[in-house]
Formats: C-alpha cells, sequence, structure tokens
C-alpha cells in the first residue's frame, strides 16, 4: 500500500517541478503571475508527502532493507 502511494507521489512530483519550469520559461519575469511560485509549492508539499510516507513506511516494517549481502 505504501509503495503504491509512493509510486503515485514520485511522478506528481517531478511533473509539478516541470511545471513549474514551464511556467518561468513561459512568464518571462511577469511579475503578476504566480504559478511558477504556486508549482513550487505544490512540489514541497509533495516532496514532505514523500518523506512522511517513507517515514512510515519504514517505521510500520512495509518498507526495509533487503539486500542479499544483509544476513540478519
Amino acid at each position: 500500500m505504501i509503495t503504491t502511494l509512493i509510486y503515485i507521489v514520485l511522478p506528481l512530483l517531478l511533473l509539478s517541478l516541470a511545471g513549474s519550469l514551464f511556467f518561468l520559461l513561459i512568464d518571462k519575469g511577469d511579475t503578476g503571475r504566480k504559478r511558477t511560485v504556486y508549482l513550487l509549492g505544490l512540489r514541497v508539499f509533495f516532496a514532505a508527502v514523500l518523506i512522511a510516507l517513507v517515514t512510515i513506511g519504514l517505521y510500520t516494517g512495509e518498507l526495509g532493507n533487503s539486500v542479499p549481502w544483509d544476513d540478519s
């Protein structure tokens, strides 16, 4: 469940970053438009949600270390 949410949030984070770059290039310094700021704020929100999901997943044990050289 947590991994599915992480797979959903990660592309949303990247899309908001790409959208803010697009609006930054389109607006070209127009101070009346705040689309870039809003999308970067949305990106910060998605990053916080991603950190929270990873923390919850590690705390509950749904996410973990599964490397083959770890014998414990």
